[in-house]
């Protein structure tokens, strides 16, 4: 892993590992090691009685070098998170055992078992119950992040074709206790906090209705904690969520927008009914006119695309007024229905696996796309990103910001830090072309 200093702006901290470790009994003693700041000389450690590791599809690599160091040294190795559960024989062919699913049940079982020298190949976790989840263990995780981070909700109904969260956390949408959720904010020590879940505020009347009522208790904590989170554009349609929101901290949203054609939401299905037909300029003004700066998402490479579809994301995003743009390769995931589908149809390109599981962080033309070769689309990032990204569009951000007093330097800081973002986004890309079959890079 590549060390930066932005990494401690760019990464929250891992609240799954955190959360176990409050699980865990007294008599272990616990140390979480978070690589996505840093890498650790291992071999220089004492030698430790059990090793837990979770990791997303793009870190899947390291994450087996780091199990076969431990185990060379007779360590034992669980391995859970996503990943593991949706590539389980892969995991258990490199880990001495593998959690799937949410494993805050399973996890004294698996302590047990270590203790007793019965460890097994496989456990099967569960939907977690909301009420029991302890608060995660911030103490451990001290230092090396500008923001701290917290989960209030699991599950998601919208199950996107492109996303693993309804494989994994189901698609009801389960929440904590919002007393639980407030002592929490409070016990952590950063001022700028990163809330986690899929969607904070759901997609229905009653989780609208929670939502506000979490404002609501933020609020009266007297908490003075900044806040972003990610949601749904429907954020937008209530007003008195809106101010909620503002007054408990909420200083940026990221959305989704995915494809700014109707057919192209079809493909994806999830947002369909939230997206169709909205005026999103309107919509995006609404959140930013409570404070709130809107980072926006698309898709490209969906069938539906057309060459020239980068600029025309871009210019949608202008028109939007969205304060950033974050637009990412269509990637097939393991455990989604994308991946079924274009796996299915031999076209997923990047398929060495688990090497090639590197290149999947949504930032690398992994899968053969209809419309354009790989070289094509990559252009077209370069296109969607130049454009709106340019020094001219984010010196008129930056007035815009200034104008309507809404957090001027994060918008130019942010506008930077993209822009150099992608410079080297196109080198690594450009690397990862050369090194496929020249077939797929014309």
């Amino acid at each position: 892993m590549r060390e930066s200093r932005w990494n401690h702006y760019r990464v929250w901290k891992p609240l799954g590992l955190a959360v176990l470790a409050a699980l865990t009994p007294p008599e272990w003693e616990i140390t979480i090691f978070d690589e996505n700041i840093r890498a650790r000389d291992y071999g220089a450690l004492p030698r430790p009685d059990l090793v837990g590791i979770t990791a997303f599809t793009s870190q899947a690599n390291r994450a087996y070098e780091v199990a076969a160091e431990f185990r060379s040294r007779g360590v034992p190795v669980v391995m859970g998170g996503i990943h593991a559960t949706m590539r389980t024989e892969e995991a258990q062919a490199r880990v001495d055992a593998v959690v799937t699913g949410e494993a805050e049940h399973i996890w004294a079982q698996v302590l047990l078992d270590v203790r007793q020298g019965a460890l097994k190949p496989l456990y099967a976790g569960a939907h977690a119950n909301m009420a029991e989840i302890p608060p995660a263990r911030h103490d451990l995780l001290t230092g090396d992040y500008a923001c701290g981070a917290i989960q209030t909700t699991r599950g998601c109904p919208l199950s996107c074709s492109f996303c693993s969260v309804t494989a994994f956390n189901g698609h009801r949408y389960r929440q904590r206790p919002i007393a639980d959720v407030v002592r929490e904010f409070g016990a952590i020590r950063e001022k700028y906090v990163l809330i986690v879940d899929d969607n904070l505020i759901g997609t229905r009347p009653e989780h609208i209705a929670r939502a506000k009522d979490l404002f609501r208790a933020m609020i009266r904590a007297k908490l003075r904690k900044q806040w972003i989170a990610q949601t749904t554009i429907n954020m937008a349609d209530d007003e008195e969520l809106l101010t909620l929101a503002a007054q408990a901290g909420c200083t940026g949203v990221f959305i989704g927008f995915e494809s700014l054609t109707a057919e192209g939401l079809r493909a994806l299905g999830g947002k369909r009914h939230i997206l169709e037909g909205r005026d999103v300029a309107d919509s995006v003004r609404r959140i930013q006119r409570h404070k709130i700066l809107v980072a926006g998402s698309f898709i490209l490479g969906l069938d539906t695309d057309e060459p020239g579809i980068g600029r025309r994301i871009a210019a949608a995003a202008i028109r939007y007024g969205m304060d950033f743009l974050n637009t990412l390769f269509l990637t097939p995931l393991p455990g989604t229905r994308l991946w079924d589908e274009m796996e299915s149809q031999g076209c997923v390109v990047a398929n060495t696996f688990p090497e090639d599981w590197k290149y999947y962080t949504l930032t690398f033309p992994v899968a053969r796309y209809r419309q354009f070769s790989c070289g094509d689309i990559l252009r077209e990032m370069e296109t969607c990103d130049g454009v709106f990204y340019s020094r001219w569009n984010i010196l008129r951000r930056l007035w815009r910001s200034l104008w309507q007093r809404r957090k001027p330097l994060i918008a130019l800081l942010g506008g930077l830090s993209y822009r150099r973002n992608f410079s080297f986004s196109r080198q690594a890309c450009r690397e990862f072309l050369s090194s496929r079959a020249p077939a797929q890079t014309s």
